[in-house]
């Protein structure tokens, strides 16, 4: 369990060296509309899940990672590699649902009550430990802060258009101010002369905040644009955006597969857990 550095206590009313229970769960599931059986298509000769996995364990940050699912291919896959696994419903529309059941059922078997859960998207492939950090710095600075999202730059006006994008268009704060999967704001208007910007989605929750989150009744928005974040919006509530400089590459199509592994070939952190792997 990491103990809060005390710079970050004088920031966010902690107390010096308390402890905080951070933990990584990673949503996956076979039955991806978009790109069915994702989870364990292979990039570098490993799954897609396993990748995901063994960098999140590279985070120094959490006391623990566990992939939810709700099939029992990637319980297997996980176990066999000495990860943990936890078997959720298979009823769940939701990432965020998941995850909740996932976090009652880990605090239940180990007894610890968790402060914070980071939501790592089964396929983003290329995470790094150090987007793990820069997600949940904020929070260990600023209590009032229940939600983050990393955030990094579109590069291109094809990936502005690209539906699985999700897009977002910010405070001068950091906050968000809306989530879309259609080009935001608008090319038309000067969309090149300002930042474009993307969701990452590794997502920390303060613990009875994804919680609460679950409880709420979805919204218009949320399910026109199929984006959970706007749920948070509409309610009322604040999402800090954290923005990163690295590349990051989501998996929604066999075409992405190939272009992540293409990089994933050039990749310092394969090395590290390669080996391990075989």
């Amino acid at each position: 369990m990491p103990l809060l550095p005390s710079r970050l206590s004088a920031a966010g009313n902690y107390t010096k060296g308390e402890k905080v229970n951070i933990i990584g769960v990673i949503p996956a599931r076979m039955a991806s509309s978009r790109f069915p059986g994702k989870p364990l298509k292979k990039l570098c000769g490993i799954p897609m899940i396993g990748h995901v996995y063994y960098r999140a364990c590279m985070s120094k940050l959490l006391d623990g990672v566990y992939v939810a699912t709700c099939d029992k291919e990637i319980v297997d896959y996980v176990e066999s590699i000495g990860g943990n696994a936890v078997m959720t419903s298979d009823s769940h529309e939701r990432a965020s649902d998941r995850v909740a059941e996932a976090v009652k059922k880990i605090e239940r078997k180990s007894g610890k009550k968790t402060d914070i859960v980071v939501m790592i998207q089964g396929d983003e492939p290329l995470i790094t430990p150090s987007m793990i950090t820069a997600s949940v710095v904020p929070m260990l600075k600023d209590r009032s802060i229940e939600i983050t999202n990393l955030v990094s730059r579109l590069n291109s006006r094809l990936s502005q258009e690209d539906p699985n994008e999700v897009k977002v268009v910010v405070d001068n704060k950091g906050f968000a101010l809306y989530f879309s999967r259609e080009p935001i704001p608008s090319w038309k208007k000067g969309a090149k002369d300002v930042p474009m910007l993307k969701q990452v989605c590794v997502i920390p929750f303060r613990r009875d905040f994804l919680l609460k989150f679950n409880s709420l009744k979805p919204t218009p928005l949320e399910k026109i644009e199929s984006v959970d974040m706007l749920r948070v919006l509409e309610h009322g509530y604040k999402v800090k955006m954290v923005f990163i400089k690295d590349d990051t590459y989501s998996v929604d199509t066999q075409e992405d597969l190939r272009f992540a592994e293409k990089i994933m070939k050039a990749d310092p952190f394969l090395k590290r857990y390669r080996i391990q792997s075989a």
